[in-house]
């Protein structure tokens, strides 16, 4: 029971496709810019959540993603914007009881897919806003960071 009691609440839990740019945008919310490399495992910091890919692959794994975001204020649900496969379950960010937000990375590559990531973020239920964000060029990450009050 004291464990729960003093649990830090983190900020934000990302959620997203294998190399859907979830690990760089982390490190831009970190002012880290674009450190970031492969995540094998869930990641925790004192801002964020950062899960694999390969959770949202593996329908079985779903429950551990619920479960972590019993710790944050806000899902963040990550859409590659040169990606046009959906690999979310229809209404998936509904099974969530946080704040959820959809966000559009790699809007600054050349063959991007924005209204169809737009789609894909409503088609799985993201109540909040969708943002467009660029890791690479810092594109929206002002706008992500004063939407959820960091810094």
């Amino acid at each position: 029971m004291y464990y729960y009691k003093n649990m830090k609440k983190r900020k934000l839990m990302v959620v997203g496709p294998v190399g859907s740019g979830k690990s760089s945008l982390i490190s831009c919310l970190n002012g880290k810019g674009m450190d970031a490399k492969k995540t094998q495992s869930v990641l925790y910091d004192t801002l964020s959540i950062d899960t694999p890919g390969e959770y949202l692959e593996n329908p079985c794994m779903y429950k551990y993603i619920i479960a972590e975001a019993q710790s944050v204020e806000y899902v963040l649900f990550i859409q590659d914007a040169m990606q046009r496969r959906c690999i979310y379950p229809p209404g998936f960010a509904q099974s969530f009881n946080r704040k959820t937000i959809g966000v559009i990375t790699k809007v600054d590559t050349e063959s991007v897919e924005v209204e169809h990531s737009q789609k894909i973020l409503q088609t799985i239920g993201v109540k909040g806003p969708i943002l467009k964000t660029s890791s690479k060029t810092g594109y929206g990450i002002k706008e992500l960071k004063e939407y959820l009050g960091i810094e």
